[in-house]
Parts: structure tokens; C-alpha cells; sequence
């Protein structure tokens, strides 16, 4: 990269691919962080400790390490890695996919305790009110429970969308940062200063920075109570 100038697009590939990757990521990890909360409010039973404390180890972990597990987990030499790599003709590892990969599983914790959170907030004596007028539980859970944690849940999602857009140590061990391919733009910054090129890095950490700070703001507004 050093002394080479970059083209609009070669500068705006990493940025795109971080949207993209975060984009499916934050509705994976959406759907499987709320059903995770929802599941563990809802059931009790032997070693739910455990469970919750496994959902949140990725939140404590160093990223390096998850990108570690998930490259050997999901390598091509692992049960699981022939498996997809059968599915798709192709192996996961150092694709976008496994940049998607590793931002569900860091961002997992977060949308978890959010929406945690948001279902702790709800009045359990209004889904009593509603079982008891003969609402089955799926009616209890689009009616009220999760009318009456949307604030949480959408704060959830962007923060799990803001973790996502800002993952580096596990996306470089399990996707590499290949051009156009799988660098994001956390690892385009990487390079960029380990290439000396401060400019580029600059242009890129403003980038994202700009973008967080208007995903915080409105995670912020939505976390209001008015």
C-alpha cells in the first residue's frame, strides 16, 4: 500500500464490506441473541447458569482467542468446516462469510443482556392479564412483551450492528484481510499504518468514526424513556 494512491473504489471497498458484514450480522445476531433472552426468561432448568455464562464469555474473551476457536472449529481440517465447505463448495474460512461469523459471536452478548434487560423491564402481572383472557403465548409475546421492550430491542440491534462494524481481532484471524475480499475496514486501518500510510488510516478511522457515533446517538435516543 505504501506510495500507492488509492482509487475512490479501492477506498471505499473496505468500508462497504464492514456495512455488509455488520448489516447481515446484526440481523443474525438479532434474531439469535432475542430468541436466546426470550428462551432463558421464559424456562428454568439444570446448569441455566452455565448456559448464561457461556452466552456471555465472548464479551470477556480476547477476539484473537474467539478468531482462534472459530478458525479451528470451522477450519477445513474439522468435521464442521468439510460440512460447509460440502454446502457451499467452498470452505468458510476467508470469506465474507466468516467475517459475518465472527461479528455474530462478539456481538452475541450484547444484544443478549439487552434484550435481557428489556423483557426484565416488562410488568409480568400484564402477560398474566393477557394468558388469563385466553391469549396463547405467542399472542402474550407479539401484544405486549415485546411492545413493551422494543426501546431495549432496538438498542440491542444497533449495538449489536456498532460491534460488528468495529470487529478486528477475530475477523482477521478467521477471514484474513484480503482486498476486496474480506478487509474490513478495521484491518484496512491496520494495514494502512503498518504500511505508513497515516492518510488512508485517517480517512478510514474517520469514516467510522463517524458512522459509530451516529449509531451511539440513536441507540441513545431510543434508550430514552419519554
Amino acid at each position: 500500500m505504501s506510495n500507492i494512491a488509492l482509487s475512490w473504489g479501492d477506498f471505499l471497498a473496505p468500508l462497504w464490506l464492514s456495512v455488509k458484514i455488520a448489516g447481515t450480522a446484526s440481523l443474525l445476531v438479532f434474531i439469535l441473541g432475542t430468541g436466546a433472552a426470550y428462551w432463558m426468561r421464559q424456562y428454568r432448568f439444570a446448569g441455566k447458569t452455565v448456559v448464561e455464562t457461556l452466552f456471555m464469555l465472548p464479551l470477556v474473551l480476547p477476539p484473537t482467542v474467539i478468531g482462534f476457536v472459530l478458525l479451528i472449529v470451522f477450519g477445513r481440517k474439522s468435521v464442521i468446516g468439510r460440512i460447509t465447505e460440502w454446502l457451499w463448495q467452498q470452505p468458510i474460512v476467508f470469506t465474507w462469510g466468516a467475517g459475518v461469523l465472527a461479528a455474530v459471536v462478539v456481538a452475541f452478548p450484547l444484544v443478549y443482556q439487552t434484550a435481557k434487560s428489556g423483557f426484565a423491564s416488562v410488568d409480568p402481572s400484564l402477560e398474566e392479564a393477557a394468558r388469563s383472557m385466553g391469549g396463547s403465548e405467542f399472542q402474550v409475546l407479539r401484544w405486549i412483551t415485546l411492545p413493551l421492550s422494543s426501546h431495549f430491542l432496538m438498542t440491542g440491534y444497533i449495538l449489536g450492528f456498532a460491534r460488528a462494524l468495529g470487529e478486528f481481532g477475530a475477523t482477521i484471524m478467521i477471514a484474513g484481510n484480503i482486498p476486496h475480499r474480506t478487509q474490513t475496514a478495521p484491518t484496512a486501518i491496520y494495514s494502512a499504518v503498518d504500511a505508513g500510510e497515516y492518510g488512508y488510516a485517517w480517512s478510514w478511522t474517520a469514516a467510522v468514526l463517524l458512522f459509530s457515533f451516529a449509531l451511539l446517538w440513536i441507540a441513545n435516543r431510543q434508550g430514552r424513556v419519554d
